[in-house]
């Protein structure tokens, strides 16, 4: 079952980082331990803000996150990459679509290159390694909130080795599932809210960047370089 959990509905709204307000904040991740943990160090004061931040939702599915983002609008948005029912990567264009002022930080234990460049080439905010120092994730959440990005520097060698595949954008990763999961073009097209000819497009430029002209030799590709989902 799909859960969304949300937390102190009539506090939610922008503030400037370092007011009188507490900026907004919208954790999405399978892992309750995981969404937990961040929820009691983030919204000590200190800790990234003076007056600390405000966690308004929590979301274990992408589903749930989308849907959380369109209601509250958040500052920002920490996301898994790997969840249930749909992928941070699936949704991350829905996202900025919907709420484009939120800030997007992919915080995940993946360690997919092409994955991960992909994400950074259309536009993620922040992106931080699981495996990585706390110290490093707090001290840059304050950075990117006034408006900074940052890329951690595990996550930037993730991506130069796998600087042999070519990086799929967010849309064009969504459309693989989707195609891989049966879905026709209008069904696409449909889920995606874009026109047919847009979604057979988003198809082509898939095949020809992977360099595969069948459904199946996607899945063969996909499979072989781990570009499944979850």
């Amino acid at each position: 079952m799909t859960k969304a959990q949300s937390v102190g509905r009539h506090e939610v709204g922008r503030h400037e980082v370092g007011g009188h307000g507490r900026a907004s904040v919208i954790l999405a991740d399978d892992h309750e331990i995981v969404r937990a943990g961040l929820k009691t160090a983030l919204e000590k004061p200190g800790v990234v803000t003076p007056e600390g931040l405000h966690i308004v939702a929590e979301a274990e599915d992408g589903l749930a996150a989308l849907a959380l983002v369109k209601q509250y609008q958040p500052d920002l948005l920490i996301l898994d990459i790997t969840m249930p029912l749909s992928s941070g990567a699936e949704i991350f264009t829905d996202i900025k679509r919907w709420s484009p002022d939120t800030k997007v930080v992919i915080f995940s234990s993946v360690t997919n290159g092409t994955l991960i460049g992909g994400l950074i080439s259309s536009g993620v905010d922040g992106m931080f390694s699981k495996n990585g120092r706390s110290e490093e994730f707090f001290e840059k959440l304050s950075l990117i909130l006034r408006g900074g990005h940052y890329i951690a520097p595990d996550c930037l060698a993730l991506v130069k080795a796998g600087a042999d595949l070519p990086a799929l954008t967010p849309r064009e990763r969504q459309t693989m599932q989707m195609i891989l999961r049966g879905l026709t073009t209008k069904e696409i097209a449909d889920h995606q809210g874009i026109s047919p000819r847009t979604a057979e497009k988003h198809r082509a430029n898939l095949m020809n960047k992977l360099e595969v002209k069948s459904v199946a030799a996607l899945m063969a590709k996909a499979l072989k370089e781990g570009l499944l989902d979850e």
